[in-house]
């Protein structure tokens, strides 16, 4: 997209040096024991079904070759419409799915030596008093 924008090939960023940022940043990840994550994201893909993602993706079956709605919960869905399986293994294949997906984002997060990872239930003045000390 870049490259459509400028008109500029690839190449010509290659080996270009980042100017210095004029602000400090830094990364907080919030993280939990598995078994929460999980009861969490179950949770999560109930309260979508009865808010309506079977309905949504009924509407949006007949664009299902979009590689747009190639993704989790729309794909386990259409599978079903398509008699592939029932419901109830659909939602099943999402929540599977979901928490797949979930679990690696947390490995490729947690390679990041820049994230500072506390607990999602820390005391939160721990977190500022990290964030300040840290921005300084």
């Amino acid at each position: 997209e870049i490259c459509i924008g400028t008109k500029k090939p690839y190449s010509s960023f290659l080996g270009q040096k980042q100017k210095k940022r004029k602000f400090n940043s830094i990364c907080i990840g919030l993280t939990a024991d598995r078994e929460l994550i999980y009861n969490r994201i179950n949770e999560r893909v109930d309260v979508m079904i009865e808010t309506g993602l079977i309905e949504e993706a009924k509407t949006l079956y007949k664009y299902r070759s979009l590689n747009a709605l190639n993704t989790v919960g729309y794909k386990e869905l259409f599978a079903h419409f398509d008699d592939e399986n029932d419901l109830e293994t659909a939602i099943s294949e999402i929540k599977k799915n979901t928490r797949r997906f979930a679990k690696r984002q947390l490995t490729w997060y947690r390679k990041k030596p820049s994230i500072k990872w506390f607990q999602y239930d820390s005391d939160i003045t721990s977190i500022v008093d990290y964030i300040e000390r840290n921005l300084k």
